[in-house]
């Protein structure tokens, strides 16, 4: 979750205005969570310069050269250290990394990038609105539990998976290796944050045995309900419902858990505002100017 003011903090104002009129009577369920695919081990180890080679294959309908093998080693060596994971191992999942034109688009224009007043009409409509309705009534017990001992009210854990996920109905198509691959050696502007994600997508694998071949997430490699990065699931992922694994694509308890302690891992106190009210000096002049476009950031 990039950014000084991270993701889920602006979807908290957000969310005071999408559950403003919530908890009313429950209307149709939302649909199951989606079920996590099982973790695999990766394929059979190859020898390192045809797995180094890999990538040159996958870009070349692209056009678009590989990394250099300078910027590859450097990051395996450094990853392999980090995270636990063999060096061959990581150089094998590099091999079946995709380059994907398509997540490049995507980031040079997000949504997120539209001003307030753009922004506040695509998540605060009737629909939306009444589908959070339905998730909290769905989810009431579990959602109150954590509510109650994290101090981090229920509304605006459901309203920050409605956001980021419209409740769990859509968590992104992308492989989150293809994706943290992509922008991890194709987009300078942000290429130091997405390597260190793309090194925590590793240590990620190993701590919680998730099968980089299948697991999918947004263009940015954010995953599951709370559309957490990698950084973000190893420091704040809880274990909701007990069952010893962290796992944010498939089980609500445990989002519900990482949403709320992802709040208070960043200064959440009980009780306090979320955003302090504006007000204008006694006597100033109104501003209307006629050619201004405020911009949020």
């Amino acid at each position: 979750m990039p950014a000084s003011l991270t993701p889920l903090f602006r979807c908290a104002v957000l969310a005071l205005f999408v559950f403003a009129s919530s908890c009313a009577q429950p209307v149709k369920p939302a649909p199951a969570a989606p079920e996590i695919i099982p973790a695999q081990a990766p394929a059979a180890v190859v020898p390192a310069a045809a797995a180094a080679a890999a990538p040159i294959a996958a870009l070349a309908a692209d056009a678009v050269p590989p990394p250099s093998a300078e910027k590859l080693d450097a990051f395996i060596a450094e990853t392999a250290k980090s995270s636990g994971m063999p060096a061959q191992q990581i150089r094998n999942w590099l091999g079946q990394a995709r380059y994907q034109q398509s997540i490049i688009n995507a980031i040079t224009r997000p949504a997120e990038g539209k001003p307030w007043k753009d922004y506040r009409p695509i998540f605060l409509t009737e629909t939306r609105i009444s589908q959070g309705r339905a998730f909290y009534a769905e989810h009431k017990s579990e959602i109150d539990k954590v509510s109650k001992d994290t101090g981090v009210p229920g509304e605006i854990i459901v309203a920050i998976i409605g956001v980021e996920t419209s409740y769990g109905r859509i968590t992104g198509s992308y492989r989150v290796l293809d994706a943290l691959y992509t922008l991890a050696f194709y987009y300078p502007r942000r290429e130091e944050f997405f390597r260190s994600e793309l090194s925590h997508l590793f240590a990620l694998a190993r701590e919680e045995n998730l099968d980089l071949a299948t697991l999918k997430g947004s263009y940015a490699g954010a995953m599951g309900f709370g559309q957490f990065m990698p950084s973000s699931y190893r420091n704040y992922a809880k274990d909701g419902d007990g069952d010893g694994r962290r796992d944010l694509l498939g089980s609500t308890r445990d989002a519900f858990a990482s949403v709320a302690n992802y709040f208070i891992g960043y200064g959440w106190h009980t009780g306090e505002p979320v955003f302090l009210p504006g007000s204008a000096d006694a006597g100033a002049a109104p501003f209307k100017p006629d050619d201004f476009v405020a911009k949020y950031t």
